[in-house]
Parts: structure tokens; C-alpha cells; sequence
């Protein structure tokens, strides 16, 4: 207990799947987390479990897509805390579908959420960050920014885009000796919501049978360890690259898949 004890950490897309889960695990570890999300009844659910277990915990609408937001959010936490330690951009969205069908108006919507958001959120936060001596990035990327899958174009290229910005950002924080670093996690099959909209299961932000079912076929065909993973598992290694244990490692992926990528 106690890995990011002091620290401030934002979470974006909070309110469900990894986002909470981050939020739980930084909280139990001894972090003040903001958590933020556009579902605001289940993101204020989430701030209230915290809290309600002991942990520290707000809640903040957010939408990531927004320059005005991401301004307000920032100076917010600035005014509140006074500093800001941990920022998990974990917030996005999962369109599939063949590239022949695909709509521009969904491209360009899942780039907002899962690039432009990406870009937005450090823009923003490493001014915080370097007034209180530094902090540490983490970047939700995927499997998707690792290799291609089919009829996933849009999805594999925000993800891929993700992974390359992350390495960018963290060799520009590196050339400045600011203190902030910068990596990407690579979450493979996961129970989510997210995967509602990829394959089609369940009704969007539900846990629905049908989509633990779905996911466990395809995990027991796909990945080495035959098993899906939980949101938490997505957290461990977060922890991890939140708190001073990863004070070296900077621009790097963590890849938490099951060995999925590794055939």
C-alpha cells in the first residue's frame, strides 16, 4: 500500500471498464484521484465507491475531444491540489467495421476521442506537471497499436498513433530534464464495454452475457493463456508506471495481453 502515497492523479473516461479501475487501484495506493468521463451518473458512482472505500476521490464532466476542457480541467486541479503527478488518458471509444463501409463521420469522431484527446491531455498537464517537479504519463494505447486486425482499420490507427506520440512526447520531456515521463499501455482482450461497439455484444456499457461469452471464445481461441483479462489486471501495471518504482523507464509499452501479440 501506500506505491503513489501524496500523489494527484487524473483519469480520464473514469466512470467504467480500465478508467475505474485505475482510478480504484491509484486511490487504494494513497492517490487523490480526479476521475472524468461524459457518463456523468456513472462517473460520480465511481468518485462516491472510492470514497466510500477510503480512498480520496472527484468527480469531473469531461469531454476530451474539447481544448476549452482540457484547459478548465487543468487549471481546476491546479487551483484544488496545486499540482498534478499522474495523468492516465485512458479515455476512448472502439468503432469496427470494413474501411470500405466505414464512414468518414466515424473516423474522424474516433480520432477525436482516442488521439486528439491523447494529444490534448499532455499538451495540457506537463505544465502542471513540471511546476511540481515532474510526473508520469500513461497513454491507453492496445494490441490494435501493435499490429492490424481486420476491420479494424480506424481503431488500429488511432491506437498506432497512440504508441508513436507517447514515444515522441517522452523523448521531448526527456531533452528538457523535466521530470515527466511518458509510456503506453497495450491492453489486449479485456472485459469492457468498449467491446460493444467493436464486435457488437451486449448493449453499449452493460456488462451483457452475451459479450462475456463472445470474449471468452475468442480469448480461449486467440490468446496463449486461453483466458480474457479483467480491467484490473489493466491497473496493476498502471500502478506501476504511476508511482517511482518505473523512475526510470520512460517512452516505453507495456503490453498486458496474455501473449496475444507474441504469435
Amino acid at each position: 500500500m501506500g506505491r503513489v502515497e501524496g500523489k494527484v492523479a487524473l483519469v480520464t473516461g473514469a466512470a467504467s471498464g480500465i478508467g475505474r479501475a485505475c482510478a480504484e487501484q491509484l486511490a487504494a495506493e494513497g492517490a487523490a484521484v480526479i476521475l472524468t468521463d461524459l457518463q456523468d451518473e456513472m462517473g460520480r458512482a465511481a468518485a462516491e465507491a472510492v470514497t466510500a472505500a477510503g480512498g480520496k476521490a472527484e468527480y469531473l464532466h469531461h469531454d476530451v475531444t474539447s481544448e476549452e476542457e482540457w484547459v478548465e480541467i487543468v487549471g481546476e486541479i491546479g487551483r484544488r491540489h496545486g499540482r498534478l503527478d499522474v495523468l492516465v488518458n485512458n479515455a476512448g471509444i472502439g468503432v469496427g467495421g470494413s474501411i470500405l463501409e466505414f464512414s468518414l463521420a466515424d473516423f474522424r469522431r474516433q480520432t477525436a476521442v482516442n488521439l486528439d484527446g491523447v494529444f490534448l491531455g499532455m499538451k495540457h498537464s506537463i505544465p502542471l506537471m513540471r511546476k511540481g517537479g515532474g510526473g508520469s504519463i500513461v497513454n491507453m494505447s492496445s494490441v490494435a497499436g501493435l499490429k492490424g486486425s481486420a476491420n479494424l482499420a480506424a481503431y488500429c490507427a488511432t491506437k498506432g498513433g497512440v504508441r508513436l506520440m507517447t514515444k515522441a512526447v517522452a523523448m521531448e520531456c526527456a531533452n528538457a530534464k523535466d521530470g515527466v515521463r511518458v509510456n503506453s499501455v497495450h491492453p489486449g482482450i479485456i472485459e469492457t464495454p468498449i467491446w460493444d461497439t467493436i464486435v457488437g455484444t451486449g448493449e453499449p456499457g452493460t456488462n451483457a452475457l452475451p459479450r462475456t461469452a463472445t470474449l471468452d471464445q475468442m480469448s480461449s481461441m486467440a490468446v496463449p493463456l486461453g483466458v480474457k483479462g479483467m480491467p484490473q489486471d489493466i491497473a496493476n501495471g498502471v500502478i506501476w508506471l504511476a508511482s517511482d518504482e518505473s523512475r526510470y523507464v520512460t517512452g516505453a509499452e507495456l503490453v498486458i495481453d496474455g501473449g496475444l501479440t507474441v504469435r
